[in-house]
């Protein structure tokens, strides 16, 4: 089985054009930069045109093709991704596979989470389920792909569009790409393998990109070890015309062809990760509260701009999310791939189940479907928000309720 293993050892002042490595995997606190679910009603061919083939000599390309929702993920969408995956890793004459978003203005936006509102509204919630079971699942097994793989970052890449990606061998941003992970501002917590990779990144710079949904571009995904490959959004066409024209399996080809196009670049004076001290400094705060008063703090000694943007996405935030997503990377840290997968998803049970709050169905309306961007969060403060609510989302489920099965004992993640 192939495996990629290796470190990031970056710095903010060290910013690499072409990474050969995975992301780094130490658990320590001070890092540096370095197929449908199973619904008896649906057929696949109804929604072929949602994900589409473009098949070369020697790969395939799968293209999310729901340009008009910035290619949000369905549940469709992630079963036939999850199919063709598995069927294209046991074609001995396929070399590597490609990911892109069709469209141009996006990889993937995240999930389309007004239909899955809307499913577990409908008195559909083992549909939803499924979904989630489905995604994590491809998300595993991209992390475990036996060949090598290329995912075209262009464009919005957020939640669990970055999911299905990041866990890949190669990661192409561009000029366009734009990453974030808005889950806890809409009630809910980033899934798909975030634990994981947020939990990685230098300092406390995964707390914060969680926390308040905060953005990266392009660039600062190369420097923080998201990406391995940076080009213009200009030279797509070509860098796809070379790939599509390569008869290989061999993954030096591969990295040469993404080289090629490759631009240097460094990530200019406004940037977040010119802030990494003060990150440091108030996000390594063992609770919420604490983070919120670091950052006030600062607030009265700093004329930064920055410091109180950040607070303003903290207090709109849903309390319960905010506690429940730091709790959750900072388990992240000290977890496998897997474990954090496993975990994600009683999380996300918890979160549709509707047993402790209804913020997630809440931010949603208010974000998405009513848009008046004023939820009523519930619990409506962080000191309502109980240790009990908090651990609900972390205890294992219930005998009825199955946990999520990954094929660990045959299946090893690169990263």
């Amino acid at each position: 089985m192939q495996r990629l293993k290796g470190g990031l050892t970056r710095t903010v002042k060290q910013y690499c054009l072409n990474s050969r490595n995975g992301i780094h995997c130490n658990p320590h606190r001070h890092r540096s930069f370095s197929a449908l679910p199973n619904y008896a009603a649906v057929n696949d061919a109804d929604f072929q045109d949602q994900v589409l083939v473009e098949g070369r000599a020697k790969s395939r390309a799968a293209i999310l093709n729901r340009p008009d929702s910035l290619n949000a993920l369905t549940p469709p969408m992630v079963g036939r991704l999850k199919r063709l995956y598995e069927s294209w890793e046991e074609n001995p004459s396929i070399g590597f596979v490609l990911m892109k978003g069709g469209g141009g203005k996006a990889f993937s936006s995240g999930a389309d989470v007004v239909s899955l509102s809307q499913m577990v509204d409908d008195g559909n919630i083992e549909d939803c389920k499924r979904y989630f079971e489905t995604l994590y699942k491809f998300v595993y097994l991209q992390a475990t792909y036996l060949k090598p793989h290329v995912a075209i970052l262009d464009g919005y890449t957020m939640g669990c569009g970055a999911g299905i990606s990041i866990p890949g061998m190669f990661r192409l941003v561009t000029d366009k790409t734009v990453f974030a992970n808005p889950e806890a501002q809409i009630g809910f917590h980033p899934d798909a393998g975030a634990s994981f990779y947020l939990s990685r990144l230098p300092g406390y710079l995964g707390e914060y990109l969680a926390l308040t949904g905060d953005k990266l571009n392009g660039v600062e995904m190369i420097a923080s070890g998201l990406a391995t490959h940076y080009s213009l959004h200009s030279k797509r066409a070509w860098i796809e015309d070379r790939l599509g024209n390569l008869i290989t399996d061999d993954r030096d080809a591969i990295e040469t062809s993404l080289a090629q196009y490759g631009v240097i670049v460094h990530p200019d004076k406004t940037s977040v990760l010119h802030k990494i001290e003060i990150i440091d400094k108030c996000f390594n705060r063992d609770t919420v509260e604490e983070i919120i008063d670091a950052l006030e703090n600062e607030a009265k000694t700093s004329s930064s701009e920055w410091v109180k943007v950040a607070l303003k996405k903290l207090k709109q935030a849903s309390p319960l999310s905010l506690k429940v997503t730091l709790h959750s990377i900072r388990e992240g840290r000290f977890q496998s791939l897997d474990q954090c997968l496993s975990r994600e998803y009683r999380m996300s049970i918890a979160g549709i189940s509707k047993k402790v709050s209804n913020d997630f169905f809440e931010g949603v309306r208010a974000s998405l479907v009513d848009k008046d961007f004023a939820p009523k969060w519930d619990p409506p403060t962080l000191a309502d928000v109980s240790a009990d609510m908090v651990d609900s989302y972390f205890s294992r489920l219930d005998e009825f309720e199955p946990e999520l099965e990954l094929s660990t004992a045959t299946r090893e993640p690169y990263i």
